[in-house]
């Protein structure tokens, strides 16, 4: 089906996708952040210990990284709409299998494997197609449609614990698949753009002159209908490379600091009680830092590579200053900062991605950049583990967070170098080829 609009309509029915698109975020992300309500129930179920249960989750994030370039590639071929529609079948079906909770590997089939290929089918075409709709708006698009993930976890923690206790840990999941059905709804809400439309909006601009045809011929061929494969070819592009060993760094900090906020919150005698509105007001500043930061781009006042490094920047700092906290509330003030400026990240790092590949490449980059990031996100909390262990103290593992997350800022200052020295020579190619001319092209002639 094709849209209606030849550009980006960087609005209209864009703000349809970016609500579908938020939905879809709470139905997808949200569960799986809050699935750690099930992991108890479901151990004493089995009667298995912590490690053998804590693979479910380990099985649905792996799969869920892994099954981004599946999920690009057939984005590729297909529509956005039916990738998504076909997450939220795998996500029911995985909930819905999950209920009759066999044995533990049935589990990790159904609500592991099976949950984890819907969440990536859903999460990766839905992000996707919102950067399709919007150019100049992208980045305040990008941020309110990511808030899903924190609105829907902040409500789903109390819900999801009240479904187990009314209906029991297997009568929770079945409700919860059906719930996710709705992602299958937000799917077809998710109307595919003319194939122009995946071009920016200054490239999808042309004239209709008769001198212009060339013009027209050389965006034509740039046009996404060219790409109908998946482009591994990315990873042979520097900016791709230096955005990607950014992501990886940044993915091994990211994981670690709700990974011992708990445990130093506990080290420092603070009450149970307490503990908890640690991770609420977690939640809380990681949604407005969304759609604050995703505000600030809009207004175009700083490059969105800049805006990046800099909140990057905060949040190492954030990190380093943490552990120095020793009652509630010098905790809770630093992990505000912490969970502000991460949201801020998050809000505008797809964005990014998509200024460096440009949008014709955009979805096989989305793919590839979440596949080679899920290795950062691996290796970040067992290496953490490991240090702290050695260490003896829970607040290493937040220092060894804030100064990778520096490193990963460097790489961001080279990438917006290698950039910048690229578009000079191109200025400095265009002036030499302007200046060597012997006549006016062909079509300002005819027209003289």
């Amino acid at each position: 089906m094709q849209a209606k609009h030849s550009n980006p309509p960087d609005g209209g029915y864009g703000w349809v996708v970016v609500v579908s698109a938020f939905m879809v975020m709470g139905l997808t992300v949200a569960v799986l952040k809050t699935f750690g309500l099930f992991f108890v129930e479901i151990q004493q179920h089995f009667d298995e210990i912590a490690s053998t249960t804590s693979w479910i989750t380990s099985v649905t994030i792996a799969v869920f990284h892994l099954g981004a370039p599946v999920a690009s590639s057939l984005c590729v071929q297909y529509t956005h709409r039916t990738v998504v529609i076909t997450g939220g079948l795998l996500a029911f079906s995985g909930m819905a299998l999950g209920f009759f909770g066999l044995n533990m590997v049935w589990m990790y089939a159904t609500t592991g494997f099976l949950q984890g290929l819907g969440i990536s089918f859903s999460w990766t075409p839905a992000i996707s197609i919102v950067s399709h709709y919007f150019s100049k708006k992208r980045a305040l698009a990008n941020a309110i449609a990511s808030a899903g993930e924190c609105a829907f976890a902040f409500m789903f923690g109390p819900f999801f614990q009240w479904l187990i206790s009314q209906y029991g840990w297997k009568g929770a999941l079945l409700i919860i698949g059906g719930i996710q059905l709705n992602i299958c709804v937000c799917g077809a809400l998710m109307r595919p753009l003319a194939s122009s439309c995946l071009l920016e909006a200054s490239h999808c601009e042309t004239e209709t002159t008769p001198g212009n045809s060339a013009s027209r011929r050389d965006k034509e061929d740039k046009s996404p209908i060219m790409h109908k494969t998946f482009n591994w070819m990315l990873v042979r592009q520097p900016e791709f490379v230096l955005y990607a060993i950014f992501g990886i760094l940044a993915a091994m900090s990211f994981f670690v600091p709700p990974l011992f906020l708990v445990p130093l919150s506990y080290s420092l005698g603070i009450d149970e009680s307490w503990t908890a509105s640690l991770l609420s007001i977690l939640a809380m500043v990681d949604f407005g830092g969304r759609l604050l930061s995703g505000w600030y781009a809009n207004l175009h006042v700083t490059k969105t590579i800049h805006l990046l490094a800099m909140t990057i920047t905060l949040i190492s700092t954030s990190l380093m200053l943490l552990p120095l906290a020793n009652n509630y509330l010098s905790l809770a003030i630093f992990t505000g900062f912490y969970g502000f400026f991460f949201g801020t990240t998050v809000a505008i790092h797809i964005t990014v991605l998509a200024d460096v590949v440009g949008m014709p490449e955009f979805d096989s980059a989305l793919g590839l950049f979440m596949l080679i990031r899920s290795t950062g996100g691996f290796v970040g909390p067992p290496l953490a583990g490991l240090i702290v262990d050695m260490a003896g103290d829970y607040r290493v593992g937040f220092y060894m967070a804030g100064a990778t997350l520096i490193l990963s800022a460097g790489f961001l200052v080279i990438l917006d170098r290698l950039q910048q020295r690229k578009k000079r020579e191109r200025k400095i190619r265009t002036k030499l080829e302007k200046s060597t001319l012997p006549y006016p092209p062909f079509h300002i002639l005819k027209h003289q």
